[in-house]
């Protein structure tokens, strides 16, 4: 059998300079909250991190903004594309709306370029 691969890995833990190269825009399954999905890669591989568009989730998705050089209180998402920034990729679990346990990688720990090459786990 032959197996055709046409995806990266996931990055793997650690901290990586990565370019986002698409931001979908959703609502959550159980709550609907709106929020963004964007796909955060580099030549290594690629994770996708969620923000909220929630009250909760303002201090996460304006430290993402101000990685990026974003300073604006208001910003269409279809201008994060093709921006860079530096990014923690971690594994987190979680217990879904089921009660089944899940893990997930996410990116964290978000700074400009150039600011965090190393992590700061280690």
């Amino acid at each position: 059998m032959k197996l055709k691969i046409e995806e990266k890995p996931f990055l793997p833990e650690g901290r990586h300079v990565v370019k986002i190269t698409e931001v979908e825009e959703g609502r959550s399954e159980n709550k609907d909250i709106p929020f963004i999905n964007c796909r955060l890669e580099n030549e290594e591989g690629f994770v996708n991190q969620r923000f909220y568009l929630s009250e909760p989730g303002q201090p996460i998705l304006a430290s993402f903004l101000k990685a990026l050089g974003i300073d604006k209180t208001e910003v269409d998402s279809k201008e994060l594309k093709g921006k860079s920034l530096s990014v923690e990729v971690e594994e987190r679990s979680y217990e879904d709306a089921d009660g089944k346990e899940k893990t997930i990688k996410q990116a964290t720990h978000f700074e400009a370029v150039g600011k965090a090459d190393t992590s700061n786990r280690f």
